[in-house]
C-alpha cells in the first residue's frame, strides 16, 4: 500500500460542480498516510460551497477506505477564494477580491432581484459578501434587503461604512436620499456619485461584491463598466424576444471593455399555477437558453415567475433568506454556485505580487 496507490483511488471522485478531479486540479493536497492505515488530507475548494462539503467528505473517505489496508480517513474539506483578472489597465479594489456585475440591459426582468438572492447565497455558502445597489434613478436594494430608511455611519465625515442585513453588506443611494426623491442628474454626476458609493464605502474583507447594475447600455453603464474593476458579469433576461434583444446590447456591451461574461439567468422562465399545478411559459420558451448558445456563454439556470419570491423581496428578506430550504432558494443556490465556480476557473490577479518602482533621479 503506497501514497500513489491512495492518489488514484481519490482521483476517481470528481466535483461535481466542476467535473474534474481534486488530485490533477492539486485541491486535494498534504496527503499522509501512516503505518497504522491513517489516511490525512486535505481538499481546498476555489468556491464557496458550505452546504456540499458533507457529501464531498463522504465521497473522498469512501473512495479512500476502498483502498486496502486504509484503516482510517481524516479529510479538511475548506475554501479559500482569491482575486481574479480585471480589465486591463485596472487592479481589484482594496478588501474586494472580486466584484461581480450583474446586468440587464433593460429594466423589469427581475435583475435586482435575482441580484439581491445571488449575494445571499454567496453568503450562505461561505463566502464574505457585498451587495452594492449601482442603480441610481430607481434603488431598491434598501427595501428589498428591509433596511430602508437607515442611514449608512461615517466616523471620518469622508467615507461610509456599509449596513449589514441578513449576513451581508450592502450600499445604495437609496440610503442618502429620501423615498420619494427622484434623482434629476445627468450622466455624468450620477456615474460620480456611483464610483463615490464604490471606493468610498469602507468594505470589509468582501470575497465577491454584487453590483446591481442600472438597466441599458448607456453613458452610466459604459463608464461603470470601464472604471470599475470588475472580475465577471452576469447577464439577467427573461425569454421574452424583446428583452433579448436588449440583453444581447449588454452583452456587447461588455464584450466591448474587456469585462468577462459569466453566464446568463433566465428569469421569470415558467409560471406554476398555485391552484392547479399547470405550468405556462408566459415570456415565450427557451430564449435565454438560445441566446447563452448563441454567444457561447454558460446558461447559469432558469428562475420561475413565482408570487412568493416577488412578495418576500417586497417584504424585505428575498428568498434564499426567507425560505433557504426552498425549492426556490435551492435554484439561486445552484445559480450562486455556477457564478462562483466559472469565476474560480478564470485567471488569477496578480498584480499585487509586482514590487512598486520608484525611478529617482540622483545629483
Amino acid at each position: 500500500m503506497t501514497e500513489q496507490t491512495l492518489l488514484a483511488a481519490l482521483a476517481e471522485v470528481r466535483d461535481p460542480a466542476t467535473g474534474k478531479d481534486f488530485v490533477s486540479t492539486r485541491a486535494l493536497r498534504g496527503l499522509t498516510l501512516d503505518a497504522r492505515g491513517h489516511a490525512r488530507f486535505e481538499v481546498e475548494l476555489g468556491y464557496p460551497a458550505a452546504s456540499r462539503h458533507a457529501a464531498l467528505r463522504d465521497a473522498l473517505v469512501a473512495a479512500a477506505l476502498r483502498v486496502p489496508g486504509v484503516q482510517q480517513v481524516s479529510v479538511q474539506i475548506g475554501t479559500r477564494i482569491v482575486a481574479h483578472s480585471v480589465q486591463r489597465g485596472l487592479q481589484p479594489m482594496p478588501e474586494v477580491k472580486n466584484i461581480v456585475a450583474v446586468a440587464s440591459g433593460k429594466g423589469g426582468v427581475g435583475k435586482s432581484t435575482t441580484a439581491a438572492n445571488l449575494a445571499l447565497a454567496l453568503a450562505a455558502e461561505g463566502a464574505a459578501v457585498g451587495l452594492l445597489d449601482a442603480d441610481i434613478y430607481g434603488p431598491s436594494v434598501p427595501t428589498m434587503m428591509g433596511i430602508a430608511g437607515q442611514r449608512p455611519p461615517s466616523t471620518d465625515g469622508k467615507t461610509m461604512d456599509p449596513l449589514h442585513a441578513h449576513g451581508i453588506q450592502v450600499m445604495s443611494i437609496g440610503f442618502l436620499v429620501e423615498p420619494d426623491q427622484a434623482m434629476i442628474w445627468r450622466g455624468p454626476m450620477a456615474t460620480q456619485a456611483l464610483e463615490q458609493l464604490l471606493r468610498q464605502t469602507n468594505w470589509k474583507g468582501l470575497d465577491y461584491l454584487v453590483v446591481d447594475m442600472p438597466p441599458g447600455t448607456g453613458d452610466i453603464q459604459l463608464t461603470l463598466s470601464q472604471r470599475v474593476p470588475i472580475a465577471g458579469a452576469v447577464i439577467v433576461t427573461t425569454p421574452q424576444d424583446i428583452a433579448l434583444i436588449d440583453a444581447r446590447k449588454g452583452v456587447k456591451m461588455f464584450e466591448k471593455v474587456g469585462v468577462p461574461l459569466l453566464g446568463l439567468v433566465e428569469n421569470m422562465a415558467v409560471h406554476v399555477c398555485s391552484q392547479c399545478g399547470h405550468a405556462e411559459h408566459i415570456f415565450g420558451e427557451g430564449g435565454g437558453r438560445r441566446m447563452a448558445a448563441d454567444y457561447g456563454m454558460a446558461y447559469l439556470g432558469a428562475l420561475p415567475l413565482a408570487l412568493d419570491i416577488r412578495l418576500q423581496a417586497d417584504g424585505g428578506t428575498p428568498t434564499v433568506a426567507a425560505a433557504p430550504e426552498g425549492a426556490h432558494a435551492a435554484l439561486y443556490r445552484d445559480i450562486a454556485q455556477r457564478v462562483a465556480v466559472a469565476l474560480a476557473e478564470r485567471g488569477k490577479d496578480y498584480s499585487a505580487r509586482f514590487p512598486s518602482i520608484t525611478v529617482s533621479q540622483n545629483t
